[in-house]
């Protein structure tokens, strides 16, 4: 496996909605298969991915620099630099960070990257499902999807 250096990657912007974001996937550009590892900055005012939680990847949170907001769990926590923070494969591991500060945060994620994975969002009561490649993953999915949780028909046809 090769040594990646973050200062030799590029940013990958997104601006969707209320999520505002700049990512270095490390563990992909190391040829990482089992364990994600992408650096975040998050500007003042940027959010990171919708509240979610995964069903079959845990993640944890590193943070190198400024501050912030952890929702996890439905609770409000303060982050600052050195913080470190797992988030289970359940539903005791939602989350989101969201910048309410005036400068940059920056912190690590690292996830397993375990597929197939059922992702929940809580907040829009909506979940994706991954398969072929895991949430983060740039692999090629057999089957992608977000579904709304009420969207739930019987096991045989025409249930």
């Amino acid at each position: 496996m090769p040594t990646v250096n973050e200062g030799d990657l590029e940013w990958t912007d997104l601006d969707r909605g209320e999520t505002t974001l700049r990512r270095k996937q490390l563990g992909e550009a190391a040829g990482g298969d089992r364990l994600g590892c992408s650096l975040y900055e998050l500007p003042p005012g940027g959010e990171s991915w919708p509240y979610h939680y995964h069903t079959g990847n845990e993640e944890a949170l590193y943070v190198f620099d400024g501050t912030g907001r952890l929702r996890l769990d439905g609770t409000g926590h303060r982050l600052e630099p050195g913080d470190y923070v797992v988030c289970p494969a359940d539903e005791t591991g939602s989350h989101k960070v969201i910048n309410d500060s005036e400068g940059t945060l920056r912190y690590l994620a690292v996830s397993t990257m375990d597929d197939p994975d059922v992702t929940v969002y809580p907040d829009s009561e909506k979940l994706g499902v991954f398969v072929g490649s895991p949430p983060g993953g740039r692999g090629e999915r057999r089957l992608h999807g977000y579904y709304r949780i009420d969207d739930d028909v019987g096991y045989r046809e025409g249930e």
